[in-house]
């Protein structure tokens, strides 16, 4: 493999150099800039990482540190990050924490020991903030996509967590239900915090108690709906909810499958809505009602963002992007069953 230092004795200069031309260094003599760049042709010289950096600190290497790629709407994210990066000469870095804090501390120690110029990353929880201090201390850049963490500030791209959810609850309350389960994440996740409190308000505005039995709340991915819900069908008749609110698109999907097997219709027997669109998942798209978030911009400026805070061009106090969500109605919603 052709190296920097190949490139130097064939052009009878220093590998300092070499860097400088490949960096576009005012420095270089145009003489020795067409001289150096000739050989670079004649060799086939494909400039590393390390030459870049011996005159510039720029690696050029951004991540996206996302807690599921099996979701399509962090599929959705980094299709946008990575549009963006690469539009602004950037190359992307993916790492997946499968929610998992320890996995996410390990993936941030390698970044950080590859040199990336920056992070745009989905905090895997409160935890995060240990390996989010470490990037201040390393002079890192990170922009926060989907969630934040409070004991840390930062630059932010979010949905309108609160107001979705409310829209969502208030949607099945204007059908009649007021017996309604919200199937939420867990409470260390700023998203899911916000959207138990929109809920929490549509039932408040709308003069309806919450009920403890109704507030549930589990993994965004794990898959035991089908305990929950049959916990749920176990109440009382008249206290059994009438409608399901879904803090994401996998419980909603889940959802959907747990009542099936249990021999439950859809919308007959229980409505069910959910936050986020399922968008690639068969069998039950077009169906379900959802607010879908514009996950494919959510990437595309978190990266515009973190390019900013990278190249210097950002203002010093934190910025934060707050995206609406779309409304859309399908046949899992209706009203309530007499």
């Amino acid at each position: 493999m052709v190296t920097i230092y190949d490139v130097a004795k064939k052009a009878n200069v220093s590998p300092m150099t070499v860097s400088r031309v490949i960096n576009n260094s005012p420095l270089i003599k145009e003489s020795t800039r067409l001289k150096v760049e000739a050989v670079i042709r004649e060799l086939d010289y494909v400039p590393n990482k390390q030459a870049r950096s011996l005159t510039s600190k720029e690696t050029r290497l951004v991540s996206l540190v996302i807690p599921d790629i099996s979701n399509p709407f962090f599929t959705n994210i980094a299709r946008g990050a990575e549009d963006k990066a690469l539009q602004l000469g950037y190359q992307l870095i993916l790492a997946n924490t499968d929610e998992n804090a320890d996995k996410e501390a390990q993936y941030m120690n390698m970044l950080m020991s590859t040199g990336v110029d920056g992070v745009l990353l989905v905090p895997a929880g409160g935890q995060s903030s240990v390996h989010l201090r470490k990037l201040i201390k390393r002079r890192i850049p990170f922009v926060y996509v989907d969630r934040t963490v409070d004991s840390v500030p930062a630059d932010s791209i979010t949905g309108d967590n609160v107001s979705t959810t409310r829209c969502l609850a208030n949607h099945l309350i204007g059908l009649g239900h007021s017996r309604i389960a919200f199937i939420n994440g867990p409470g260390t996740l700023s998203n899911a915090r916000e959207r138990e409190q929109g809920f929490r308000e549509a039932l408040q505005l709308a003069g309806i108690e919450p009920n403890p039995h109704y507030l549930i709340e589990t993994h965004f991915k794990q898959d035991n709906l089908q305990e929950i819900i049959a916990k749920l069908l176990s109440l009382q008749k008249g206290d059994r909810p009438t409608a399901i609110l879904a803090a994401n698109n996998f419980i909603g999907v889940n959802t959907l499958r747990a009542l099936r097997t249990l021999g439950l219709r859809v919308p007959e027997d229980m409505a069910v809505t959910c936050f986020d669109d399922p968008d690639i998942i068969p069998d039950y798209n077009p169906f379900l009602t959802v607010a879908k978030q514009p996950a494919y911009d959510m990437g595309y400026l978190g990266m515009q963002l973190l390019i900013e805070r990278i190249q210097g061009e950002a203002p010093s106090a934190t910025r934060r992007i707050v995206l609406p969500a779309e409304l859309i109605i399908r046949s899992s919603t209706a009203r309530p069953n007499g």
